[in-house]
């Protein structure tokens, strides 16, 4: 056979911003082979798919997920899989599972559960550890089998637990040694294959005991020790959470983008941030864009990233309620839904929940009930730019109603499965005009889907599926993307911020990693509960109608949705070039 797969008369959106344009793409030995007109005939593939009306696209390059430790026991990566995603990076914001001695396991364990919202039984019981090393750690990540590739960076967390132990661990200063060997660990790591380093500084990510995770107050020594071991080894990504990102240290953010600049001018290699709009500071965002801005011009590579959608809290019956303290309510929280929903529908006992004390003062409860202006209702098709009359405080407002009256109802909305969005971090405009500036700012990197984390209360490895539908096809509150500007954000640009040259385009010699979408159909399904996480423990998952094959290295792994068994995913060693 000439070709592998030939896919026919599709809208290809090739990755790198230009014009789309009608085509065929053929894939050979799991690379593009011809784009254009493929004038062979269909006899001479082995498989043809017919792309007419659909759009051809490359997979999906995520940068900011946290399956360090599902990796080891999930050969999907759900829910990723099931939006286009070809190939994550994790070992983000500092936390992962290698390097580690034996003893320290159960602490990794704690500190990714207490940061990343990972349930600990499920990372116990799936995990099986194989590795200290980070380099061990790739080589155990290389005996799974996987739908899309991996990549991975060495975490902060775990470098420091390793060669500080409790001193690590405590936030204590690193000796001039301490530096030294994590610097060491650090290069090794990246030498083995790890495409960098990541860290994390801000106060809310804190491990299950209530420690800030480890580095959080790491000095420049320590911070520019281990970053010479990039500029040594000639190769990664300094990837972290910064201080204040979420508006918990309202003197941090710019203090945190003198030194990154700093670095990454010192290191000659690019450091990538979080980047959100805080309620306190609505407009900080601009003046970190200006110095990324300024830095650029002095050799510096600050990379801010930004997500498709706000920073939420996903809110129902199925996940966190605001009266999951009040005992009335705690009493039936271990119905089936079905019945818990009629239960909780009755006059009488609604009205004695509302009325009676929570039996235990939880900070997130009074924070979010504190601000129903920004608890806002999700709608069976998840709107996550939320005009202001659906918030609780303006519906109750319009009906005459007390809010709690209002929360309580919608809750039962869709027998039950109804969600609600609180709007933690920006949404601070009541739109996402602010957003749309960070999209299209030129050195922003898309990511912060938080892939496999946060399982509990969202789901945002989705954000990839929201930036096409929302940004390009369904906004009414502003300005859309091109599809091709989106597209470009999560393939070329995220491949390439770390050396991925391989992928994240439709050309010839290329990977082929890619995506045919019903462009005019895809969206996005309501979040739902399931029990699927090792131990029975719970999380929410998201799915998509639309995608009509994914395709990983020339092999086809979804069709509409569902999996093919083919498992063609590897682990990513190192920069990448293409062939």
């Amino acid at each position: 056979m000439q070709y592998d797969l030939i896919i026919r008369n599709g809208t290809i959106v090739d990755g790198t911003g230009a014009p789309s344009f009608q085509g065929d793409v053929a894939v050979k030995d799991g690379k593009i082979a011809a784009v254009g007109e493929v004038s062979a005939s269909d006899e001479d593939a082995r498989e043809v798919i017919d792309a007419k009306g659909h759009l051809v696209t490359p997979g999906w390059v995520d940068i900011h997920t946290h399956f360090d430790g599902q990796a080891t026991w999930d050969s999907l990566l759900t829910p990723s899989c099931w939006h286009g995603v070809t190939t994550v990076v994790m070992g983000n914001c500092g936390v992962g599972f290698a390097p580690v001695k034996p003893e320290k396991r159960k602490w990794l364990v704690e500190l990714m559960e207490g940061v990343e919202d990972i349930p600990g039984t499920a990372l116990s019981e799936g995990i099986q550890w194989d590795w200290e090393t980070f380099p061990e750690y790739l080589d155990a990540l290389e005996k799974h089998e996987h739908v899309m590739d991996i990549g991975t960076q060495v975490p902060h967390g775990a470098v420091r637990g390793y060669v500080m132990g409790e001193r690590g661990a405590k936030n204590e200063p690193a000796t001039p040694e301490d530096i030294e060997a994590m610097a060491a660990i650090v290069k090794e790591g990246v030498e083995a294959g790890a495409l960098g380093f990541s860290s994390s500084r801000t106060l809310v990510h804190r491990a299950l005991d209530g420690e800030p995770v480890p580095g959080t107050f790491a000095a420049e020594d320590e911070l520019f020790g281990i970053g010479h071991a990039l500029k040594e080894a000639g190769t990664g990504i300094f990837e972290l959470a910064p201080g204040g990102v979420m508006g918990e240290d309202l003197a941090a953010p710019q203090k945190e983008v003198a030194w990154m600049r700093k670095l990454s001018r010192e290191i000659g290699r690019p450091v990538s941030f979080a980047l959100l709009q805080i309620d306190q500071q609505p407009t900080l965002w601009r003046d970190i864009l200006r110095i990324c801005d300024e830095s650029r011009e002095e050799g510096s590579l600050l990379r801010p990233q930004v997500g498709s959608r706000p920073t939420m809290l996903l809110i129902g019956l199925q996940t966190f309620s605001p009266y999951s303290f009040r005992p009335t309510f705690a009493a039936l929280a271990d119905l089936p839904l079905e019945e818990r929903v009629k239960e909780l529908r009755k006059p009488e006992v609604k009205q004695q929940i509302l009325t009676e004390a929570p039996v235990d003062e939880e900070p997130l409860l009074s924070f979010v009930l504190s601000g129903m202006h920004k608890i806002f209702v999700l709608g069976e098709v998840p709107d996550y730019e939320p005009t202001a009359d659906r918030s609780i405080e303006a519906i109750a407002k319009a009906q005459g109603r007390d809010p709690h009256d209002v929360l309580y109802d919608e809750m039962l909305e869709l027998d039950g499965r109804a969600l609600l969005m609180v709007a933690l971090v920006g949404y601070t405009d009541g739109d996402l005009e602010a957003m749309r500036e960070m999209i299209e700012y030129p050195d922003s990197a898309f990511g912060l889907g938080d892939g496999g984390a946060h399982v509990g209360a969202i789901c945002d490895a989705t954000m990839t599926t929201y930036l096409l539908t929302h940004w390009t096809r369904d906004r009414t509150r502003g300005p859309k993307l091109p599809v091709e500007f989106a597209v470009k954000k999560m393939t070329k640009d995220t491949a390439t911020l770390y050396d991925l040259n391989d992928r994240g385009q439709i050309a010839v010699g290329y990977k082929a990693d890619l995506n045919i979408i019903d462009y005019d159909n895809l969206r996005l399904d309501l979040p739902y509960l399931v029990n699927d996480l090792p131990g029975g423990s719970k999380r929410l998952i998201q799915k998509a109608e639309g995608y009509t094959a994914t395709i990983v290295s020339g092999e086809v792994t979804f069709r509409n949705g569902e999996e093919t068994g083919a498992r063609p995913g590897k682990v990513i060693r190192g920069a990448q070039t293409a062939g």
